[in-house]
């Protein structure tokens, strides 16, 4: 069995204490969203593998080596700033626990993300250019698989999309956008590369 924790929430940065204390215990109870009266039982002795999905691995890193079943870590590193992500911790905090948990768990266990991406005025192509190289370079000898995916803009989340003056992807700068082979996309004579272990969500 793989838990996946992190799932509906961030558990790692909000619940990392509550996580411990319920493997300490050997189990842990998970209520069904779409039918509140059902909840299911899971024994850590059943977990095979655990799956922490988080944007601030920090609170659980002192508590890895205490976890005996396999990890495989999910970090999203995005370069938004506290307009987008107020309870976001700063980046650079991100990534030195990324060598933490890379010197713990070994980097071929940990998959950093660098999405959702969107585009506006202050985000724009250029920028995540910018910064996606940043990104990179600073994970490069820490971690192995790297993915993007670029946000899609649903009628559910038109409204607030709206109010980060959220770009169509056919729109401008954007008309002409690419998807390369070998980990690329270039719109005009702007161009990306990037190492990537799968493209999601896109288009």
């Amino acid at each position: 069995m793989i838990l996946n924790v992190s799932g509906r929430t961030d558990v790692v940065a909000f619940y990392s204490k509550w996580f411990m204390n319920r493997y300490k215990e050997g189990f842990l109870d998970v209520r069904n969203p779409f039918y509140p009266k059902l909840v299911s039982r899971i024994y850590f002795k059943n977990v095979d593998l655990i799956l922490f999905c988080t944007k601030n691995p920090l609170p659980i890193i002192n508590d890895l080596e205490k976890i005996k079943i396999p990890i495989l870590f999910h970090v999203t590193l995005t370069s938004y700033q506290k307009d987008i992500e107020p309870g976001v911790i700063p980046k650079g905090k991100v990534i030195e626990g990324i060598k933490k948990i890379s010197k713990i768990i070994g980097k071929e266990n940990i998959v950093v993300r660098y999405d959702p991406i969107f585009f506006s005025d202050k985000y724009n192509l250029e920028y995540h250019i910018k910064e996606f190289n940043f990104w990179e370079n600073s994970i490069n000898l820490i971690c192995i698989s790297k993915e993007i995916s670029f946000a899609i803009i649903s009628r559910l989340l038109q409204d607030f999309l709206q109010l980060l003056k959220c770009r169509q992807f056919g729109g401008l700068p954007l008309t002409g956008l690419r998807i390369l082979p070998c980990g690329s996309f270039q719109a005009g004579n702007l161009r990306l590369i990037f190492r990537i272990l799968s493209l999601r969500e896109l288009l």
